[in-house]
């Protein structure tokens, strides 16, 4: 018996073409917004040519000093502040420590010529989060600023080495662990004194009595052991709150 021949198979159809098309591009993530605070010019434009090489990082506001920074920020939508310590009318730690009260989310980098312990110190008390000597702002303020972003601290080697050893001396037998002895108002009102400010120009400026100020002003000779105001203004030096 002769069997029917079988019905054919059809052949499989093709596979379509990979779709090469491109999606939407993922939006950029937003630079990290700066507002930079310097009393010297010069500087700020060196700094401004650091930083705007890099693309995360966008320099949104400047300050010639303390003062103008907290004033600053109370207004600019920034994520970090760059403050240099030495500065007239606010210090950068004494605008840090404004800053850490009204705008507790931004992040706080210390720039400074000077490469002190002190000073070191004083930053991280004020609330800083890493502090950067201007003699290496080149090789290491972008990557501060980036650390500081991710919420870790930043320190160059010279501010590891004096952590330790304060550490260490504080562990000691007999070591000092006490803070400062003046308030911030009082460090305020010494370093306006020490810059030769009359006592109703230190008034006006911190929206206080003349009283009050003279008030201030017997608190810091009583509180340091000085006599007057010559005096008050080689401890203000001393302490780095003024420059000579």
């Amino acid at each position: 018996m002769t069997m029917p021949d079988a019905a054919p198979v059809p052949a499989p159809a093709p596979l379509p073409e990979p779709d090469h098309t491109p999606g939407p591009a993922a939006p950029a993530p937003r630079p990290i917004r700066i507002l930079l605070a310097d009393d010297h010019a010069l500087v700020r434009r060196g700094i401004r040519l650091i930083l705007d090489r890099e693309p995360d990082l966008q320099i949104v506001a400047e300050a010639g000093d303390g003062a103008e920074a907290v004033q600053a920020a109370r207004s600019a939508d920034i994520d970090l502040a760059v403050l240099d310590i030495s500065m007239p009318r606010l210090t950068g730690l004494q605008a840090a420590r404004e800053l850490a009260a009204i705008r507790p989310n931004v992040r706080i980098l210390m720039l400074t010529m000077h490469d002190n312990e002190q000073y070191l110190f004083q930053a991280l008390k004020a609330g800083a989060c890493g502090y950067v000597p201007k003699s290496v702002a080149d090789r290491d303020l972008v990557r501060a600023c980036r650390a500081a972003m991710r919420n870790e601290p930043f320190l160059h080697p010279g501010g590891v080495t004096a952590l330790i050893r304060t550490y260490l001396e504080r562990g000691a037998p007999g070591g000092d662990d006490r803070d400062g002895v003046l308030t911030p108002r009082e460090e305020e009102v010494l370093k306006l004194v020490a810059e030769g400010h009359s006592s109703k120009h230190i008034a006006e400026l911190l929206f206080i009595s003349i009283k009050t100020v003279h008030r201030h002003r017997a608190n810091l000779l009583h509180k340091l052991g000085l006599r007057d105001r010559l005096e008050l203004t080689r401890y203000a030096i001393r302490t780095g709150l003024i420059e000579p």
